[in-house]
């Protein structure tokens, strides 16, 4: 019998300096459009999320720089390693993220792909601000902060 597949077996590729670049603000899933090859490709780990974004084209929302590999043995359906994939978003939602993209210039950061449990690939959305560079900073400091201090309560435990 396979065994159950847990949530870290399920991610293929993160987006990692997305969350140093940018205050991510909200998160939410969203579905995307693919062939057959390119779910092959996925399920095999060959996907890099380096400079993807997400965006508004033709009245949809897309995915953009998003680089998946060819699947070597499905010759007949050669795919574009970087095409533009639609996401699938409700209506609703997709209107309020592309308004708050154009009012507080806020960008659609992609953060993940993974497979749900059901086996259907998903995509993390982020609607993230920039940071600057002394925002960068001040997080890293935190963050060792953080790690600083649990040392310490578990050197005097």
């Amino acid at each position: 019998m396979p065994r159950a597949l847990t949530s870290a077996d399920r991610y293929v590729a993160q987006n990692r300096k997305a969350r140093h670049n940018y205050a991510i603000e909200e998160t939410l899933e969203a579905g995307i459009m693919l062939t057959g090859p390119e779910v092959k490709s996925l399920r095999n780990g060959r996907c890099s999320m380096n400079d993807a974004y997400a965006a508004e084209k033709a009245g949809g929302l897309y995915l953009f720089n998003l680089h998946i590999s060819e699947y070597a043995p499905a010759s007949h359906e050669d795919h574009r390693p970087t095409r533009p994939r639609k996401l699938l978003v409700h209506r609703r939602e997709m209107d309020r993220l592309l308004g708050a993209v154009k009012r507080e210039g806020i960008t659609l950061v992609p953060l993940s792909i993974y497979f749900n449990a059901r086996g259907i690939a998903k995509l993390s959305l982020g609607l993230a601000k920039g940071k600057r560079k002394a925002d960068k900073r001040a997080s890293e400091k935190a963050r060792d902060w953080l790690r600083q201090k649990e040392r310490l309560i578990k050197g005097k435990s």
